[in-house]
């Protein structure tokens, strides 16, 4: 069916803007996270100084791999506690006006697991089952840490390629100035944006509106701008509203459409330029953001092209118009198809997890698309760990390359032993183990049945359920639901909780492992047998590298659903 080719346009004038500006923004955050001189010291570095001795830390204080992991693990696991209790118990807890019950257990588990690990997967409608005090108070506190919890992990890893005495750094510190520093002004000033371009922001809960047709409509708000802002920027996803940006109030034009893209773009692809101003050389930045740019804008083309094909089951249909597409079930119309397609490509594959269509609804081609960039976690991922990701890919390309030219694989003049290879590849498989395991338990259990479907039905239930737990595994957030699916059952909820927490924790565990082995060694001289990281060759065998392996570990499990469903 086809598009208006000058929508593309907007699509390249927002790419061309995030490219321009993530050299310069991740020279910042490099500068954050080697506490260099930066504009607002004079405020914030008395404030960060109180809060470090309310912590009972110092910036002097810095930590190995296993304090740094035990100190992440008790302010995640006191979110976990905190949010568990607060959604279990909000009926009874003030700033309940529209008189929410309280969750059950295993669903107050699920949407714990899932806010404290960035994944903010749900299985809830918020306007019906969640508090106001639940949305403006509880949630707000795991907008905050979670994606801080993962800017604190990528800087210690990248800072073990600097150091020589086994250290990574102090996780609170790095916590506290990822949110002093980085979330809250942004936040702030992107919520300032939003608010200029319709969003509302208020802590009135709701209102009753008097539709044409009769009767009365409750329209849920309150501080929407602030939510959406945080939301967006640090990869956590869940919307204040249950159809998130596909909801008139959150997102109510094509531009704000776009800035909500620009938004998720903006700190995971600055996170290879933070790399190279860490590691002081700026020229190894480009490979990982060149492959990131290579995979994504792929992605996207792919994403577009399919979409716009066309169904032929609803080709001869005219009244769709040029600007939907012929999957249009679910399919914004206030902006065009690729403006709609970055914005949900740039979200999945940044692993927010922000809809603003119905995946379910959208070619089996585009469903591949976005369950291959959760595959790969890295392109760009998430934020901090989604970089972290990426090196870990770099750390095993690197290695693999070193053996076919039968040289000592090394990288920044550290070398690459077997021990950040084992590290590294757990954190890889750990990945597929906790999609595909539960997956299989949920059909050979009898959780999901395919009794009775066609072919095709069956495939795309089969497809529902691989999304989800591949979501979760990537903590991603974003769901292709199907009417013959119901993932709001005790086995969907404790399993979705235990998949969300492995997947986030276990790579994060390895990253800082891998930061401290290289922590422990001295800078070696670059050799003649030392592989040329920054060269054109280099970035095409990572990108290839990175492809082929993904594409070797998840082939099977796509050829059942995805791909069967485009034959």
């Amino acid at each position: 069916m086809g598009f208006d080719l000058r929508s593309l346009w907007d699509v390249f004038a927002l790419i061309g803007v995030v490219i321009a500006l993530a050299p310069w923004f991740g020279r910042y955050l490099g500068r954050v996270y080697m506490d260099r001189p930066l504009p607002g010291d004079v405020l914030l570095t008395p404030l960060e100084s109180a809060i470090y001795r309310l912590l009972g830390t110092s910036p002097r204080v810095s930590m190995r791999a296993r304090e740094y992991m035990l100190a992440l693990l008790a302010v995640n696991g006191g979110l976990l506690a905190f949010l568990f209790f607060f959604l279990l118990w909000q009926a009874g807890l003030p700033g309940d006006p529209t008189g929410a019950p309280g969750m059950s257990w295993d669903l107050a588990f699920h949407s714990a697991a899932s806010f404290t690990t960035n994944t903010n997967f749900t299985h809830f409608t918020n306007e019906s089952q969640l508090s106001f005090a639940s949305l403006t108070v509880a949630w707000p506190v795991a907008l905050f840490l979670s994606p801080a919890t993962g800017l604190a992990v990528a800087a210690a890893m990248v800072r073990g390629f600097v150091r020589r005495d086994g250290t990574l750094g102090n996780f609170y510190v790095d916590m506290v100035r990822s949110i002093t520093r980085v979330l809250l002004p942004l936040s702030v000033v992107f919520a300032l944006i939003m608010v200029a371009l319709g969003v509302p922001e208020t802590f009135t809960a709701f209102v009753q509106a008097h539709p044409l047709t009769g009767g009365l409509q409750t329209i849920y708000l309150g501080p929407v701008a602030s939510y959406q802002a945080i939301s967006l920027l640090g990869s956590n996803g869940g919307g204040f509203y249950s159809a998130n940006m596909a909801s008139p109030l959150a997102n109510p034009s094509a531009l704000s459409n776009l800035f909500g893209t620009f938004v998720m773009m903006l700190i995971p692809f600055s996170a290879p330029f933070a790399f190279g101003t860490i590691v002081r050389r700026r020229g190894e930045a480009w490979p990982y953001a060149v492959t990131i740019l290579i995979v994504f804008g792929i992605a996207l083309g792919l994403f577009i092209a399919y979409q716009a094909a066309g169904n032929p089951l609803v080709s001869g249909i005219t009244a769709l118009g040029g600007q939907t597409n012929g999957y249009p079930v679910g399919q914004e119309i206030r902006w065009s198809l690729p403006e709609g397609s970055l914005f949900q490509v740039a979200s999945v594959y940044g692993n927010v997890g922000a809809n603003n269509m119905q995946i379910g609804a959208i070619s089996p081609v585009a469903q591949l698309v976005l369950l291959f960039g959760m595959f790969t976690q890295a392109t760009p991922g998430g934020v901090g760990t989604g970089f972290g990701m990426l090196l870990l890919f770099g750390v095993l390309a690197i290695f693999v390359g070193g053996l076919m030219v039968g040289r000592t694989p090394e990288y920044l003049g550290k070398k690459i032993g077997t021990g950040q290879v084992r590290w590294a590849a757990l954190a890889l498989l750990v990945h597929p183990a906790t999609i595909l395991l539960p997956t299989a338990v949920a059909f050979l259990s009898g959780q999901v049945s395919l009794a009775g479907l066609s072919p095709g039905a069956s495939t795309h239930v089969f497809t529902s359920v691989l999304y989800e737990f591949t979501s979760e595994s990537a903590n991603n957030g974003s769901a292709l639901s199907t009417a013959q699916f119901n993932d709001t059952t005790m086995f969907f909820n404790l399993a979705g909780a235990v998949v969300m927490l492995v997947g986030r924790f276990v790579p994060i565990w390895a990253m800082l492992m891998i930061g401290e082995q290289f922590a422990r060694q001295d800078a070696l001289p670059a050799g003649p047998g030392t592989l040329r990281t920054t060269s054109a060759t280099y970035t095409l065998y990572l990108t290839l590298f990175l492809v082929i392996i993904t594409a070797l570990i998840f082939l099977p499990v796509m050829a059942l659903g995805p791909l069967a469903q485009i034959l």
